[in-house]
Formats: structure tokens, sequence, C-alpha cells
């Protein structure tokens, strides 16, 4: 059984990859002590996935994974809120607005991974990183809010990473991108530290806006 279960999501949004599952696909390969499992971008389908992957492989942590076009370095996410409201539909055609994740639960979760200690250990590392404030409202939160919901005992959060370079170039605009091997390199990174952090850093991590 894994130690660490990583999970990235199915290509959703009409693109034709997501860099969060090659990123975490990467890394399953690369280590005996990592699980990968790519996860539905499906409002129905994404929470029973990610609960057969944690009966599965039984691991001690466990780090969820997804794509955030436009953001400029690896996003450690700190809260996770019980809301659905979807901009776009999901990959099955789903589009729930104003709906709770878990009816009649807490209005959020903290993540438990030590995400300052993780963001700089990923800066040491020569990779962009920062802590994020807000996961959005659609699957990748839900994700997030039913693992901190239904995992409670589970050490785990997200992780929001930005498009892939391919992925710019494709669109034909300019944005900004970080390579998928550069995203694998942090989440690497960012196992080791949470596997051996108990106790994050007292440092500042927050944001005016």
């Amino acid at each position: 059984m894994a130690k660490v279960l990583l999970t990235g999501f199915e290509p959703f949004g009409g693109e034709p990859v997501n860099p969060s599952w090659q990123a975490v696909s990467l890394v399953g390969a690369r280590r005996d002590d990592v699980a990968a499992v790519e996860l539905p971008c499906a409002f129905e389908a994404s929470l029973p996935a990610l609960r057969a992957a944690v009966e599965e492989h039984r691991p001690s942590l466990v780090v969820c994974v997804g794509q955030a076009g436009g953001r400029l370095e690896v996003s450690l996410e700190r809260v996770a809120i019980n809301l659905i409201d979807a901009r776009i539909p999901d990959n099955a055609g789903a589009q729930p607005v104003d709906v709770p994740v878990v009816p009649g639960a807490p209005a959020a979760y903290f993540t438990s991974l030590p995400v300052k200690a993780c963001v700089a250990a990923i800066r040491a590392a020569g990779v962009p990183a920062a802590v994020s404030h807000t996961a959005g409202t659609y699957v990748c939160n839900q994700v997030f809010y039913g693992l901190r919901h239904h995992f409670s005992e589970l050490r785990g959060g997200f992780v929001h990473v930005p498009f892939s370079p391919e992925q710019v170039a494709a669109s034909g605009k300019p944005g900004a991108s970080l390579g998928v091997d550069r995203v694998a390199v942090a989440l690497e990174v960012l196992v080791d530290t949470a596997l051996k952090t108990t106790e994050d850093l007292a440092v500042t991590g927050g944001a005016e806006h």
C-alpha cells in the first residue's frame, strides 16, 4: 500500500490535456511510495472516485491536484468551502449553481498540510509557489472539501497548478504557464516536506485581496 496518494484530473473545459494529471503521473512513476490516480472532472463522479482510491491504497497522506489556468505558480490551497457554483459545465454536462458540497456540513475546512513550509521548500527548489486562499467553486474545491470532510483522519489538502506551456501555445494567446516537469518537482518536494513536517512555519502567507 502506498504511503501517499496523489490525484490529478482528466482534461476539462475543452483542453486536450490536464497538467495536474500529467505531473501526478510523473511523480507516481518515479516513486514507490506514491500512488497516482486520475479523477473525473464531474461533480457526481469525483468524490466516489476519490473514496475508491483512498480505500484501495490506504495512504497516510493525500494531495489532490488540479489545473488553475491563469495562475503564475504552484498554489497550495488553504481553505475548502461548502459551495458548488459552476461557471462552466463539468465533463458530464452538469452545472450546479449555489448548492453545498455536503448538505448540513460546516461552511469550510482548512487544509491539514503545512502549506507555508511546503511553499518555502518548493521555492528553494527553484519552482514558483504560493499560498492560496481560494480553491474556487468548481470540481477542484468539491474534491478538496470532500477530502477534508469524509477523510478527516488523514492528512491532506489541495494544490492548483498553472497551464502547461503546450496548452498556452495551442491556445495562440499569451499567458502564464509552468512546465509539467517543474510541477512534478514541486509535488515531490511538497510530499517530502509534508511527510516530515508536523508544524507549519510561523511566517506570513496572507493576502490583501
